[in-house]
């Protein structure tokens, strides 16, 4: 799990990375990067997770958030250093965590981090 200066929370940072982003999808994971400001002082990606109630009761949301974590932790060092990234699960990634655990989700984020890299 990353430390809590690696994730992103407060809304206004979720708000600058949905507005100014860009955003790249598949059928499971919406994943929006922007690149923070020069002065920063972490290179290191920041994440974001947004995992609404479509996908499930708490139970389900939280397992998901969880997947997401160690999923992101695996590919972090794939995305361009400096960038604050937030990942939006859609419905479908509800099935995804309980078909395939998390070597499922790791292949949808993985896909994603693919086409944010290029």
């Amino acid at each position: 799990m990353p430390p809590k200066r690696g994730r992103l929370s407060r809304s206004a940072e979720f708000e600058r990375v949905y507005r100014q982003g860009r955003s790249h999808g598949n059928r499971h994971l919406v994943l929006y990067t922007f690149p923070r400001e020069p002065g920063s002082s972490d290179d290191e990606p920041r994440v974001g997770l947004s995992v609404s109630r479509k996908v499930g009761g708490a139970v389900d949301r939280n397992r998901v958030k969880r997947l997401l974590r160690e999923a992101f932790a695996a590919e972090s060092e794939r995305l361009p250093a400096g960038h604050d990234v937030v990942v939006v699960a859609r419905p479908e990634a509800r099935e995804l965590a309980e078909r395939e655990g998390l070597s499922g989700i790791r292949g949808a984020l993985t896909e994603l981090v693919d086409k944010a890299a290029k």
